[in-house]
């Protein structure tokens, strides 16, 4: 079995963010199957089968900042190792559009990965990073026209919806990673 986690803030309030790209990755795994609630696990979750390969997608309802909770939780409950992950988070550090497949790699500033490594007392798991960009000190964002202005706060940024523009961008970018991870099934 699979854990492929999602990483993202519960709530209205921050749905289609910039911060919520690995929910959004999910959604679009998950297709028209329905998400379950799994209270002690702290995490909406769906287990199905892709590629003839048996896993759980993983939505945690914590903040980000406690996402290594769900994880830990889900990991013991099905005897899964580091190596039986997969988390798909945002990456304000590679241009929206754009995405990097790594294992054993730090947080680089993403909380939610840090809670993970801290629960887990590992970084050695997959992590697919989906890029969202971050604005340029020139004013305009990392994609040029019509992209975000420029927010200094790194906060404000990851928490803002994505604009028309980027939303286009971003429907090709998940695409490529439901593509990707399925190819990861198929070769594990």
């Amino acid at each position: 079995m699979y854990l492929i986690v999602g990483l993202g803030n519960p709530g209205k309030e921050y749905e289609r963010t910039r911060h919520n790209a690995g929910f959004l990755v999910l959604d679009a795994l998950a297709g028209d199957e329905s998400w379950s609630a799994g209270k002690k696990a702290q995490a909406l979750f769906i287990k199905t089968e892709i590629n003839n390969k048996r896993v759980e997608l993983l939505k945690p309802t914590t903040f980000m900042n406690n996402s290594g909770v769900a994880v830990t939780y889900a990991m013991k409950n099905h005897n899964l190792t580091p190596n039986d992950i997969v988390v798909i988070h945002d990456d304000k550090d590679i241009p929206l559009g754009e995405f990097k497949i790594q294992r054993d790699r730090g947080a680089a500033g993403h909380n939610g990965v840090l809670s993970i490594i801290k629960h887990l007392s590992t970084k050695n798991f997959l992590r697919i990073r989906v890029g969202i960009g971050f604005p340029s000190p020139g004013g305009r964002g990392t994609q040029g026209e019509g992209s975000s202005p420029a927010i200094v706060n790194t906060a404000d940024f990851v928490l803002a919806k994505f604009t028309q523009d980027e939303q286009k961008i971003l429907h090709g970018v998940i695409k490529n990673v439901v593509e990707e991870v399925k190819k990861l099934l198929v070769t594990s």
